[in-house]
């Protein structure tokens, strides 16, 4: 695979695009495959590192949305559902069938959800996950014997899918540049070209080099989530926002307070939500909230409001109650809505998580909504439409049986290096290599030297963050057990990038400010 100098040669001001793609998460990854596989000449451009923002900060959870079920949308919970099927068919080896238990403590809930589920099992046909199924009492205090048994009459189980969502973020980014891509993590586009009132290109800086690039294209799709209006604004600066974000949390405990290998589900939290505890990593994520943010950030806090709401909403439930000192990891990410109409109440919780696709008059083409299981469906529909705005030859979508990137099938999920799937064998010829490569960086993380080699050598890693936060999730597992080896990260880093003792400096001072925002005092 070519790596960031290989790529930048292909940078000549020169060459047109048929797709320049601005935004490297979720939605952006997916049109970057969809439109790379049907053979248009993609670059793809993003600020900041690989899932930066909100894509790195979900629930870990490819799921049909139960609670959409609920609430009557049809479409969008059969959608997921096929393209949690065939997310479980691509990438096998980051996608996994969870069970979920729903406790219950009056005497309708097992009727009334198992009946729901059953529809919801129904509908994913013959990409279902599996039945759900009443259990007993005492099935359900086997299976979760931490479930607080005061009025316990039992639970019902369901199927849905786990994944780790910026490791698949990477193997898409691989994925990308294999089929021919060009993908540059920490490359800002300051502006946009036009030429007869219609875009034509973007202008853009190398944040690593400095440098300024004119890059033309046919069609320029702004796939920047919570950041969409600002891209919007630089082709019209009096539009309007179309993007409500909301923040969600999620904090990060032990195993011990769960005690299971099913996830928890709370089917209505006191503002109307659904709270998750699922195993992840060894660890469990309590999570999530939906508060309306006025304005975008990379890196947005958690509230001390947010956290208690969620410690207390678990504390209704497990018998060991999780305390903010047991707290491991905090964090908030931002959903890109769509921004309420005129005559709506704003309550984020009942804006439609469908995505839009918006094309302005000088043809710019924007994407805002929508989730990680449905990324590929996403970029099915975004690029159908960009071969209209483009005039690009037509193509037919391949990626419903596109493999990603380190696809391995029957992976041992207890396996400490299993998200790498058929990369595990390049990380282990590291080890053979030098068996100092093979030593752990942190026994509790189990975090290898060679796991570092490897993020910078095939997986575009650049700063200390994009290590810990992303490649290897110890940031969000951990924060300060993430802390304690980042000077041995970034030694090991400045080896490989050639990096002196001032970068090591500054990077540590910078993570070290990062993961504030992580760690409970």
């Amino acid at each position: 695979m070519q790596n960031r100098k290989q790529l930048i040669n292909q940078l000549k001001e020169n060459t047109v695009w048929d797709v320049i793609i601005i935004g490297g998460g979720a939605t952006g990854l997916g049109a970057a495959i969809e439109s790379v596989t049907r053979g248009y000449k993609t670059l793809l451009l993003e600020q900041y590192d690989y899932t930066n923002g909100t894509s790195s900060r979900s629930t870990k959870l490819v799921h049909g949305g139960v609670r959409y079920l609920a609430q009557g949308d049809i479409g969008l919970v059969l959608e997921a559902l096929n393209e949690r099927g065939l997310l479980m068919k691509n990438a096998p080896h980051l996608v996994s069938n969870l069970s979920f238990l729903i406790p219950s403590y009056t005497w309708w809930y097992k009727p009334f959800y198992t009946v729901g589920l059953t529809i919801y099992d129904f509908l994913a046909g013959r990409l279902s996950f599996g039945w759900s199924k009443p259990f007993s009492l005492e099935d359900t205090i086997a299976k979760m014997p931490n479930l607080i048994k005061k009025n316990l009459r039992g639970g019902v189980i369901y199927h849905d899918g786990q994944f780790d969502d910026t490791r698949l973020g990477i193997n898409l980014v691989q994925t990308f540049i294999e089929n021919d891509g060009v993908a540059f993590n920490y490359f800002k586009v300051k502006n946009l070209i036009k030429e007869n009132n219609k875009i034509c290109g973007v202008v853009a800086k190398d944040k690593e080099s400095g440098k300024i690039y004119h890059l033309k294209s046919k069609v320029v799709l702004n796939a920047t989530g919570i950041f969409v209006d600002n891209i919007i604004q630089k082709d019209n600066p009096k539009a309007k926002h179309i993007v409500q974000p909301s923040q969600g949390v999620h904090i990060v405990i032990d195993k011990e307070f769960l005690q299971s290998d099913y996830a928890l589900m709370i089917p209505k939290t006191s503002d109307g939500r659904v709270l998750f505890a699922v195993p992840w990593h060894n660890k469990v994520i309590l999570g999530t909230t939906d508060v309306p943010k006025e304005k975008p950030v990379i890196e947005p806090k958690a509230t001390e409001e947010e956290i208690d709401f969620i410690l207390e909403t678990a504390s209704r439930y497990l018998a060991k109650k999780p305390t903010r000192k047991d707290i491991k990891s905090v964090f908030a990410g931002l959903r890109p809505l769509a921004a309420p109409e005129e005559d709506d109440n704003g309550k984020t919780k009942e804006i439609s998580r469908k995505h839009k696709i918006i094309i302005s008059k000088s043809s710019l083409v924007s994407i805002i909504g929508g989730k990680w299981t449905t990324y590929r469906e996403m970029g099915e529909d975004v690029i159908d439409t960009i071969q209209k705005v483009g005039n690009l030859p037509k193509k037919e979508s391949v990626t419903e049986e596109l493999h990603i990137h380190g696809y391995k099938e029957n992976v041992d999920f207890n396996h400490p290096l299993y998200f790498y799937g058929s990369d595990v064998d390049g990380i282990q010829k590291l080890i053979k290599k030098n068996s100092k490569n093979g030593e752990l960086l942190s026994e509790s993380l189990q975090v290898t030297k060679a796991q570092i080699i490897w993020a910078v050598q095939n997986e575009f890693a650049l700063h200390i963050s994009d290590v810990l936060a992303r490649r290897t999730r110890a940031l969000f597992l951990d924060a300060k057990e993430s802390l304690k080896i980042a000077p041995e990260v970034a030694q090991i880093m400045a080896n490989e990038l050639e990096k002196n003792n001032d970068w090591i400096k500054e990077q540590l001072i910078k993570y070290t400010k990062l993961t504030k925002g992580y760690i409970i005092n």
